[in-house]
């Protein structure tokens, strides 16, 4: 299993080679300046020679890999893993050459474990970082003096130097666990928002076969109708003949019963199709909370103020998935019962969730909606643990897609409670209906 995770990263994780080399070239023109400037301006005692072999061997690494690979190329974990151990030996060469910790730059050593953390396994990226921790402490001893000026003694004690050795190391470990946590949190939002769209590509896929199903009705309709029009003529010749009478009659009636066959397929999609693929603001409300109804949460539906005809929108999937979400949220914080409360006037549609559980962390209302954000406690004996925020995410983006606004808030009239909220314009939730042509997504 571990060799399967080692020889077959996922391609997201892997490193484009274009960037490593990228951020090698800004690394040659730094080191490069760096080297000018002491050397030359400054006029430090600095050795010139060594410190130009080592900027020159990433020089030469960048342009053998431009010339070797394509631009678009993607490493897999261990040449990656090379490439960037072999960036904190030149710059750990460099550091030698000009004072060890005492150098300034001696922060950069974190670089390479930071852009591991964000593409490797925790394991590679710990094997690199350690590496890299035992390469500082190696230079916190042994390294060439800082370059200065021979008219100016410049001596520093060695518990400035043990002090940015801790500061190297603890800039090694924050940034890297950092910047993997964030990596982490964005490939998993990744993964769920693409299992998110295959869910409804599959649905509106699946419904499309009602298109094609009366494509092919159509299609075969006519050399049907030929082969029955033939048949019933040789019925009527042949019907007294003790040899072929009976397999004309077979032939006419399993003729007859592709027809029918082929009438209920024409029929899929149009049958219906009123109280499937267009529905009112109540039966929409209806599907999300049937799967909620055999719960320990009392799941109730309440019409709140309605005015006019009711409100028809073409049924979407992602509009059924993002409300299933949010009651199914409020069902797993809730302690006994849930409200389902819709409205619509002549302005716009309404549809509230309210639940009795602990509502929302006061100090996390602005951040409902953000990935990976827990929002508040569980409920005792439910299955969810908080929650890392991932669903109201996904809800809340697939219904902005249908033009909707979502707000979240802590129940006023109870004074406990949260409440979700998700308004369309009137003209918003109807123009979907209108403007859907081929694809209704109804139920297989």
């Amino acid at each position: 299993m571990a060799e399967a995770e080692t020889t077959n990263l996922n391609l997201s994780r892997r490193l484009r080679l274009n960037t490593l080399i990228r951020l090698r070239w800004l690394a040659v023109i730094g080191q490069s300046a760096a080297v000018v400037v002491v050397g030359y301006v400054i006029g430090f005692p600095l050795p010139v020679t060594e410190c130009v072999a080592l900027i020159v061997c990433s020089a030469a690494l960048n342009v053998y890999l431009a010339l070797q690979y394509p631009a678009n190329h993607r490493l897999t974990l261990y040449p990656a893993l090379a490439i960037l151990t072999y960036d904190a030996l030149q710059l750990a060469g460099l550091l030698y050459l000009t004072g060890g910790l005492t150098n300034p730059f001696a922060l950069l050593m974190a670089v390479p474990v930071v852009v591991s953390a964000t593409s490797m396994p925790v394991r590679h990226t710990t094997l690199l970082g350690s590496l890299v921790v035992a390469i500082v402490t190696i230079l916190m001893f042994y390294h060439r003096p800082l370059p200065w000026s021979p008219e100016d003694a410049f001596s520093i004690p060695t518990i400035y130097v043990a002090g940015v050795w801790f500061a190297v190391v603890s800039t090694i470990l924050f940034t890297s666990i950092y910047a993997w946590r964030v990596a982490d949190e964005a490939r998993k939002l990744a993964a769920a928002l693409a299992a998110t769209e295959l869910v409804l590509q599959r649905e509106q896929h699946l419904s499309a076969l009602d298109g094609l199903a009366a494509a092919a009705a159509h299609e075969l309709g006519t050399p049907l109708a030929t082969i029955a029009l033939v048949a019933k003529e040789m019925e009527r010749a042949l019907s007294a003949d003790p040899q072929h009478g009976e397999d004309i009659k077979l032939l006419r009636s399993q003729t007859e019963r592709c027809r029918e066959i082929l009438k209920g397929l024409t029929s899929l999609s149009t049958e219906g199709e009123s109280h499937i693929a267009h529905m009112p603001v109540s039966s929409i409300v209806e599907e999300v909370v049937a799967p909620h109804r055999d719960f320990d949460v009392f799941v109730e539906m309440k019409p709140g103020a309605i005015s006019g005809p009711e409100p028809v929108m073409t049924r979407n999937p992602g509009v059924l998935h993002g409300l299933g979400n949010l009651v199914e949220n409020a069902v797993d914080f809730a302690k006994s019962r849930v409200e389902i409360i819709w409205s619509f006037d002549d302005s716009g549609v309404v549809i509230k969730i309210v639940d009795d559980g602990p509502g929302f962390l006061a100090d996390m209302l602005d951040r409902i909606g953000e990935p990976y954000a827990s929002t508040r406690p569980a409920r005792e004996g439910s299955q969810g643990a908080g929650g890392l925020g991932l669903g109201l995410f996904i809800a809340k983006t697939l219904l902005e897609r249908s033009g909707a606004t979502v707000s979240f808030a802590n129940s006023k009239e109870r004074g406990f409670g949260a409440e979700a909220s998700v308004s369309w314009s009137r003209e918003t939730f109807e123009l979907q209906r209108k403007s859907a042509v081929v694809v209704d997504a109804r139920p297989v």
